[in-house]
């Protein structure tokens, strides 16, 4: 029986949680193509709670003709609509690229747990704007970088060819 244990916890140890932070970033990936695809800044978010997707959104800016209508608030708003109230205690946002200063202040509000991004934006992201998080919210960046970076790349280039 000790044997069966020892190669049991082994097996156990090799295994790969199938829901972490790349998982789920690959996931808001998705979404900044399907903005991509329609002509928006290709930028993606997705909020879980307890390994679940509860919210998918991406930049719906052109299309609404809204400049508030940004991945990180449309799924905001998503997520607080599935839960049934305006806290978003236990969950965490995925998105593309760092949030800029609005969704940032938007997402202090919502007193969401965890914020992971991809991309770091250095123009206009929270961190370089000065903006503050909730105090309870842990920011995590740098998850699946190259892939959101390429994809930001290869929108503006075809968009300054286009032009």
């Amino acid at each position: 029986m000790g044997d069966w244990n020892v190669r049991l916890n082994c097996i156990f140890d090799l295994m790969v949680l199938p829901f972490d932070d790349t998982y789920f970033m690959k996931k808001a990936l998705l979404e900044a193509q399907e903005a991509f695809d329609k002509g928006e800044v290709p930028i993606g978010a997705i909020i879980v709670v307890q390994d679940r997707i509860i919210a998918r959104a991406h930049n719906l800016t052109e299309q609404l003709n809204d400049v508030t209508a940004h991945a990180e608030m449309q799924a905001i708003t998503a997520a607080a609509n599935f839960l049934g109230g305006k806290y978003l205690q236990n969950c965490t946002l995925y998105v593309t690229l760092e949030p800029c200063q609005m969704c940032a202040g938007a997402l202090y509000w919502s007193q969401i747990s965890r914020v992971v991004y991809a991309a770091k934006d250095s123009e206009r992201g929270c961190g370089v704007m000065g903006t503050k998080l909730h105090p309870k919210t842990v920011l995590l960046g740098g998850v699946l970088e190259t892939e959101a970076s390429m994809l930001l790349k290869k929108f503006f280039i075809q968009k300054r060819n286009l032009n």
